[in-house]
């Protein structure tokens, strides 16, 4: 009975790739023709930033909608199509469903919603420094969204529980909501820090969504690795035009949704103390943020040439694509890992 599952996984997976590439070009098209393009900041505020990607203004941006716009579309025909023809076989490749995908996949339109509103006050140079909204802005629509989120977990699931690796559950009553919370906004803004080179978060991004698809599988969560796997194949159409040098970036709208995801991805799987390990990426660079900010308030100096760590490694002489490609590997291997201790703590 598996098998089906399995087919109904890849089916999905492919069926994402092949309609993402397919409307990619339509997307592309409509960014050039409005001048939907990136704007680069001044050198007055990000001197060495602005040094080193100025030959990227203009590039289109928003092309996260590449992404979300496909996992939407599948969600809702696959929802239809069973509904409209009444078929077993059409059932089976439904993934929406309200116990598993509904709130992982209304958490990815809202929060991309807002990142498109973000994208274009970088366009339209609407906010400070023309730069869009300020970190604090977005930390306090992160945690609206994971307000949300924490309800529909607390409330309607009835979740009080977290489980810690090899040890077990633990009842932590309404700490769940303040935990669930932290976690949500901790993970979209660190994915929001990693998208800063071309295809440095879409490649970190699809090997959590991978790690996760496969634990949710290995639960018998199969709409749930489905709906991974729809985001999975966007992923890859988008990686197709965001490698080096990219045809378009990501934008908000894509950082934003897919990190609230991800981490509601997490929380559904139960497993969600694994994260920091399968996107140890994410980490490394919200770190280094936090280790540039602390140094320069006790030290009154940068210790970093400019942060995150991709961008300190671009300023000491690192290729772009060389950088990408590392993450890529650390990123791969830490999913890797996470999973090898998701299958040695479920026996």
């Amino acid at each position: 009975m598996e098998n089906i599952f399995v087919i109904k996984i890849f089916v999905i997976t492919a069926l994402s790739f092949l309609v993402a590439l397919f409307w990619m070009p339509f997307l592309l098209a409509t960014l050039k023709k409005y001048n939907i393009g990136k704007k680069i900041r001044d050198e007055k505020t990000t001197p060495i930033f602005s040094r080193l990607h100025q030959k990227k203004e203009g590039t289109p941006t928003m092309g996260g909608i590449l992404i979300w716009g496909t996992v939407l579309f599948l969600s809702i025909l696959f929802f239809y199509l069973q509904v409209i023809f009444d078929s077993e076989l059409l059932k089976h490749f439904n993934f929406l469903t309200r116990k598993e995908t509904f709130l992982p996949l209304g958490a990815l339109i809202a929060a991309a919603i807002v990142g498109l509103f973000d994208d274009l006050f970088n366009v339209k140079k609407i906010g400070p420094n023309g730069g869009g909204l300020r970190v604090r802005h977005r930390l306090l629509i992160y945690a609206f969204v994971a307000v949300v989120g924490a309800w529909w977990f607390y409330f309607k699931l009835e979740w009080s529980e977290i489980h810690v690796p090899f040890m077990g559950n633990f009842e932590i009553g309404w700490w769940y909501i303040p935990f669930f919370i932290f976690v949500i906004v901790a993970t979209s803004h660190s994915v929001n820090l990693t998208d800063g080179l071309d295809g440095l978060a879409g490649g970190a991004l699809l090997s959590s969504f991978a790690a996760y698809g496969a634990i949710s599988f290995a639960q018998g969560r199969y709409d749930l690795a489905a709906f991974c796997g729809a985001i999975i194949g966007a992923l890859l159409a988008f990686l197709w035009f965001n490698i080096n040098p990219a045809k378009f970036f990501m934008g908000d709208t894509g950082a934003m949704s897919l990190g609230v995801t991800l981490g509601i991805v997490a929380m559904l799987s139960g497993y969600v103390l694994l994260l920091p390990i399968i996107g140890s990426v994410f980490v490394i660079e919200t770190m280094s943020v936090l280790i540039q900010w602390t140094h320069r308030k006790v030290a009154g100096k940068k210790l970093f040439l400019s942060s995150p760590l991709h961008h300190h490694l671009e300023a000491k002489g690192w290729q772009e694509a060389t950088i990408v490609m590392r993450f890529w590997v650390i990123s791969g291997v830490s999913a890797v890992m996470g999973l090898i201790l998701f299958f040695w703590d479920k026996g």
